[in-house]
């Protein structure tokens, strides 16, 4: 499912026009990145909870010359399935 399908399922589900269900769509990925950006986490009880995880810096090999590269700390947006859409995937 992509973008567009996802607008065109809730526009379905809700009985709004295609251009209001995608205001909408939009609406929740604003906030949702906003609040990410802010650092704060998102939580949506049953379905899952969205939040930043810091990563260190590390160090790696180029796979094509063998030599060691430093690989800068980095945040990177996680999302951890709550109960309610686990149980509804089984």
């Amino acid at each position: 499912m992509n973008k567009n399908d996802l607008v065109t399922a809730v526009a379905s589900a809700t009985g709004q026009s295609k251009s209001d269900a995608a205001k909408a769509v939009d609406g929740v990925f604003q906030a949702i990145t906003a609040a990410l950006k802010s650092g704060d986490e998102v939580r949506l009880v049953g379905f899952g909870t969205f939040a930043v995880a810091a990563r260190a810096a590390s160090e790696g090999r180029n796979p094509r010359t063998g030599d060691k590269i430093k690989i800068p700390a980095s945040k990177q947006p996680k999302f951890k399935a709550g109960k309610g859409l686990k149980d509804s995937v089984q």
